[in-house]
């Protein structure tokens, strides 16, 4: 980020490898505060440099105890201290502040994990506008606990369980929440935060969505230069649409946009989006059927990561074949791919030491970061992978992209390759996902409930059942239902359908779609699961 842009205080984040660490950064922009993420061992002089008002340390999935754990470097509390920065600790990061300034933490004789109630226990500052006694529901998520704490600190609320839920010690300006208050399901948690930074810490407000615009562009015309070709994977969804748009904004018709039928689309797909594209974007885009060399390279395998990386190398293999067709019209070759990666991609793929996130632990390999060959032609530009969905439809309306792009449900890059669990090519699993699906969507956009609805998606199993259609026994294919309700798409709730709903589409799929006689639910939330099921 430009300094210049910025018209805020700086609250700096140092990341310990938890999966909603840069939630805690979305949290703090959407207070127009402007606010940084960095790993959580940079040496001091990073840190110092930034010259923040505030430092929150994160939470992730080790332990103190452990001899490797990460750790902020020496002299930070002594930096923190001279300077009268105030610093927060969350989960992790409050073990870490009780651990390093001498007080005891331990394995908890009861872990916590979920939503879980607390009570404020004492006159605090972090909960200056709540009463002693005031309850409230977190997301608590830890297996250790703080069970002495460091000379000066007190406890200012405990959990249900009678454990030590937050703590802090307003002279030396060092606060701990034994939760986290950045996730949706810590209903209070964004009220907590907002009291500490503008009650507590007396930052200042001014970052606005509009910095990342004008700033992102500013990046990518200094990155391309004056006479670089630039060419846009564009899939017709929100993220590439929001990109392409911006590179276009910044760049021209020095873009080129290429949009891959990969034989893993949903239903008319491929129609619909060409249309929309040429409609409404009046961008510049040649259209690829590169469906059987997808579908060939896919037979037979059914291990999901592997499917994310042959998908990401044949991705690539097309980019590049294009960008030396242009430099063959052009006479210069292409130099970058604009991809619209975002921040949950980056986060679940965990990106190698150097990124500034070696702490995390891997969920699952994106085909467009982690499914990524290494000896890719083409430099990347993605200007969005800071950015939560909510931020690039934001982003999006800035930049005048058409509300039927913005409003459309995620879907991923490897297409129904992840929503046929087993081998894509086998039998007629495909088509008969392309049926279900359009059913399950348009019964949605029916009901009036799609703007309602994160994300929807049918599933199909790799499993047969036995029914009954038509007076005969059947063994037929069994499909499950998912749609899910969320802000950022890193935490998610299963959307609760009425009856007469789930009866109709139930219905409409199995007297509609050959060779499906169950319909299923799935009724999980993230965690524990993914919103994908692959």
């Amino acid at each position: 980020m430009d300094p210049e842009v910025v018209k805020s205080d700086l609250v700096l984040i140092l990341d310990f490898g938890s999966q909603y660490t840069h939630l805690i950064t979305r949290r703090i922009r959407s207070l127009s505060v402007f606010s940084l993420c960095i790993s959580g061992t940079s040496p001091l002089s990073a840190i110092t440099s930034l010259n923040p008002r505030v430092v929150i340390l994160s939470g992730g999935p080790h332990s103190v105890h452990t001899p490797d754990s990460p750790a902020f470097p020496a002299g930070f509390i002594e930096w923190a201290l001279e300077n009268r920065v105030h610093v927060l600790g969350i989960c992790y990061g409050l073990q870490l502040i009780v651990q390093r300034l001498a007080g005891v933490v331990r394995v908890g004789e009861k872990q916590e994990y979920g939503r879980m109630e607390i009570e404020v226990e004492g006159n605090s500052g972090i909960y200056g506008n709540k009463r002693i006694g005031d309850r409230q529901e977190v997301w608590m998520s830890h297996g250790d606990e703080a069970v002495q704490l460091p000379e000066g600190f007190e406890v200012v609320a405990k959990s249900q369980q009678g454990a030590v839920a937050a703590v802090e010690n307003r002279e030396k300006r060092f606060y701990g929440l034994q939760y986290h208050p950045e996730v949706t399901h810590s209903p209070e948690g964004m009220d907590t935060l907002q009291y500490f930074l503008f009650n507590v810490c007396r930052v200042t407000a001014g970052w606005k969505m509009e910095n990342i615009s004008d700033e992102e562009i500013k990046v990518i015309r200094d990155t391309v230069g004056a006479e670089d070709h630039v060419i846009c994977a564009l899939s017709g969804g929100v993220d590439s649409t929001v990109a392409a748009t911006l590179v276009h904004k910044a760049i021209g018709d020095r873009l080129h946009c290429v949009f891959v039928d990969n034989g893993l689309l949903r239903y008319k797909e491929r129609e619909r989006v060409m249309e929309t594209f040429e409609r409404d974007l009046h961008l510049p885009v040649t259209c690829i059927d590169a469906s059987e060399q997808f579908l060939r390279e896919l037979k037979g395998v059914v291990d999901p990561e592997v499917k994310r990386k042959i998908i990401g190398k044949e991705f690539i293999g097309i980019f590049d074949a294009f960008a030396h067709d242009l430099e063959q019209k052009l006479g210069k070759k292409p130099l970058y791919l604009v991809q619209g990666t975002l921040y949950p991609d980056v986060i679940e793929s965990c990106p190698p030491p150097g990124s500034g996130r070696n702490h995390s632990h891997t969920i699952k390999s994106h085909h467009n970061v982690g499914g990524l060959p290494k000896d890719m032609k083409l430099k990347l530009i993605e200007p969005l992978k800071l950015l939560f969905k909510d931020e690039v439809r934001h982003l999006g309306r800035i930049l005048n992209v058409p509300e039927a792009f913005l409003k459309r449900h995620p879907f991923p890059g490897p297409g129904l390759a992840v929503r046929v669990l087993g081998d894509v090519t086998e039998g007629n699993a495909l088509e008969v996902l392309r049926e279900v699906d359009e059913i399950f969507i348009q019964a949605i956009k029916d009901y009036g409930l799609y703007d309602l609805i994160w994300q929807a998606f049918a599933v199909f199993l790799p499993v047969k059942s036995v029914g009954v259609q038509g007076d005969q026994r059947t063994h037929s294919h069994v499909v499950s239902l998912r749609a899910v309700s969320s802000e950022d798409g890193m935490t998610a709730d299963w959307y609760y359908f009425e009856e007469k709903f789930l009866r109709y589409v139930s219905l409409k799929i199995c007297n509609s779609v050959r060779g499906v006689n169950r319909v299923t639910q799935d009724i999980t939330s993230k965690p524990p699961s993914t919103i994908e099921w692959e």
